[in-house]
């Protein structure tokens, strides 16, 4: 038992950790925000009126963000998954125009 208590003091256990909830912050906040851009100009209903369900469904999407930096097998996946899902979100915002 006192083998793995001392296995989780180690530097790359805590950095598992930190770069885990770096991306569970940052990255949630990063998808979140690009995931109501994207939302916002996608709904089909005029953009004005579309930004309050687009920012309601990003507040469902970055707990989830997070939750995923928790659930990845790896830091290094973790960060994957939410800069590929933060590329694909800001590319249909990008290629749905301007905003309003």
């Amino acid at each position: 038992m006192a083998g793995a208590a001392q296995q989780r003091q180690g530097w790359r256990y805590r950095a598992n950790v930190a770069a885990r909830v770096v991306a569970g912050t940052i990255g949630a906040y990063a998808v979140a925000a690009l995931a109501a851009a994207a939302l916002a100009r996608v709904l089909p209903m005029p953009r004005v009126e579309a930004i309050i369900p687009a920012t309601l469904l990003a507040l469902l999407i970055g707990p989830a963000v997070t939750i995923w930096a928790f659930l990845a097998r790896g830091p290094w996946r973790a960060w994957a998954g939410i800069v590929l899902v933060g590329v694909i979100l800001a590319a249909i915002a990008w290629a749905t125009g301007a905003p309003a």
